[in-house]
């Protein structure tokens, strides 16, 4: 993999050159590999089998595969009820960016308050994050929030969490929540959440904050009407609300921990070119990179199974006891959730499941369920980008 870097020193631009950051292993018969564009008889006479699959990575000489990886619908407010004597209904929204996901969880008490929680920040009285959204009057929050009178009445509790009356009180309330003593310090970081944390599919810039604030009206909203049995609750296991990662996904997430880490690639490069440039040295380029730490952080990944967010198992050799293990083997679909835990709702098959995961096949014993293979013909399509998305949104209401 290359790249093109541009020194920049006391403000003056270098110039640009390209260098090698690092090797990337290359799927087997996808489109960058070779194989992908033989004839069944170009195959035959480069010694590789023409019915051969691929789809599976050569790791140290071994046959590696990534296993499709089920998780929760991102960007999407999910309600349920809570069996806790506290807190009688919650709102999930996973909210992704460039395959970065933030969990923010929405919490209604007993008492009729709602809190949120996302990041480090813990139980967020809501009020208080709205006010600094933007939202400064009370009228607007409500009205934003709804136009019943009913899930008007029950949010108004919220209002008296909060004394603030502009944005920037309620930003200094959000610091104050996180326990910072410095009143600058304070506001920064509270600025630093709320833009870069919060519902970062919207945005990361402060002209985003209006539409944080509306989104997060409508989970409001969402949360109440559950409470006040207007809606159902959303079926977690309903396969609308579950996504699949695909080897593209994963290697995309495991790649941006390597790059942008605490202790990434490019923390690394930076630091030894500052480094050096106040030695009054000017290294090659080429020189700093350390293209062998991506490489091998990579191939260590998917020959040992182990990726981001504490994961295992995610790459496995590839099973080649008979044609049919190997293409049942590539269609495994793993569940996020631990085989320790019953998890009954998880395991049961959803009518859902039909047409898109095989009905009978699954393991016995403590994986039942939780592990399963997508359904013969079934095949998993790609996601739309927004700006994809608005188009088609624009046909349909024209006509």
């Amino acid at each position: 993999m290359y790249v093109e870097i541009t020194p920049i020193i006391n403000k003056q631009e270098g110039e640009p050159v390209i260098v090698n950051f690092g090797d990337m292993p290359v799927m087997v018969k996808s489109k960058i590999c070779p194989l992908s564009q033989m004839t069944k008889e170009q195959l035959i006479q480069a010694n590789e089998d023409p019915d051969d699959p691929g789809g599976y990575f050569i790791i140290n000489g071994t046959e590696r595969i990534l296993i499709l990886v089920e998780e929760i619908a991102p960007n999407r407010i999910i309600t349920s009820k809570t069996g806790a004597a506290n807190i009688t209904e919650i709102a999930r929204i996973h909210s992704e960016k460039d395959g970065y996901v933030q969990r923010h969880l929405l919490e209604r008490k007993a008492d009729g308050t709602v809190t949120i929680s996302f990041a480090n920040v813990t139980r967020l009285p809501v009020g208080i994050l709205l006010k600094a959204l933007g939202l400064e009057n009370d009228k607007d929050i409500i009205t934003t929030i709804s136009s019943d009178d009913d899930i008007a009445e029950e949010f108004y509790i919220n209002l008296y969490e909060t004394s603030s009356t502009t944005k920037e009180q309620g930003l200094d309330e959000i610091g104050k929540h996180l326990k910072i003593p410095q009143e600058q310090y304070r506001t920064d970081r509270a600025i630093k959440i709320v833009d870069r944390y919060l519902l970062p599919h919207l945005g990361q810039e402060p002209a985003n904050r209006l539409a944080k604030a509306m989104f997060l009206a409508k989970g409001i909203e969402k949360l109440l009407k559950l409470h006040l049995d207007k809606i159902d609750e959303d079926d977690l296991d309903h396969y609308a609300n579950k996504r699949l990662r695909l080897s593209g996904d994963l290697l995309e997430l495991l790649l941006r921990s390597i790059l942008l880490g605490k202790w990434g690639l490019i923390t690394r490069v930076t630091y030894n070119y500052q480094k050096l440039t106040k030695r009054g040295r000017l290294p090659a380029l080429q020189s700093i990179i350390e293209s062998n730490v991506l490489s091998n952080q990579l191939i260590s990944a998917l020959a040992i199974g182990s990726w981001v967010g504490g994961r295992t198992g995610v790459s496995q050799r590839l099973e080649r006891g008979s044609y049919i293990k190997t293409i049942s083997h590539m269609r495994n679909v793993l569940s996020p959730l631990t085989s320790t835990q019953e998890h009954f709702e998880a395991r049961e098959l959803h009518p859902t499941h039909f047409g898109k995961l095989c009905t009978s096949e699954t393991p016995e014993g403590a994986t039942i369920g939780l592990r399963k293979y997508l359904a013969i013909m079934a095949e998993v399509t790609k996601g739309l980008q927004e700006k994809e998305v608005k188009p088609l949104m624009d046909l349909i209401k024209s006509g």
